[in-house]
């Protein structure tokens, strides 16, 4: 698939997370994303140095910011278990709003055309570093990163874009 764009209605596609009993439970992007103005934010790996230290900081500490300019939720996917992302997740004591969910295999970010192949780094098949504002399941702002990069995808330029 070519990559999504602004303009676009994000398919429908499953995700996961581990529950507090440790069970994976799966949900559709859909239902998280109908009838809000969502951030859909992909990264490359967790515990990675960009997406642990620059990333995903970012959209922990303003989320406050981008709740208050009407977004109702903030999402973290990555091509990690469910239970990877929930330690992940956990890692991030302060984080009150910020849900980290499962693209084990990269069928989503597939869909999305924003997979990164990083085999020849002997990383597999991952997510492209992107940042997405959903309203009612229609893409108003694609940010997408060039390979390795974080120049665009960030908490502030979603911030500008609201």
């Amino acid at each position: 698939m070519a990559c999504i764009v602004v303009g676009d209605t994000i398919p429908d596609g499953t995700v996961s997370y581990a529950d507090e009993a440790h069970q994976i439970l799966n949900v559709s992007v859909h239902s998280l994303a109908a009838a809000k103005q969502v951030i859909l934010c992909g990264v490359p790996g967790a515990f990675t140095p960009t997406c642990s230290l620059k990333h995903v900081p970012g959209f922990i500490e303003k989320a406050e910011e981008l709740k208050s300019k009407g977004i109702s939720e903030i999402i973290v996917i990555s091509v990690n278990d469910p239970y990877v992302m929930r330690a992940w997740g956990k890692s991030y004591p302060e984080n009150k709003h910020v849900k980290f969910l499962s693209d084990s295999s990269g069928a989503y970010v597939k869909t999305l055309g924003l997979e990164l192949d990083v085999s020849d780094r002997g990383f597999g098949i991952r997510s492209q570093r992107f940042a997405l504002l959903l309203d009612d399941l229609k893409v108003k702002v694609a940010n997408v990163e060039s390979d390795g990069q974080f120049k665009v995808s960030s908490a502030e330029d979603m911030l500008k874009a609201l």
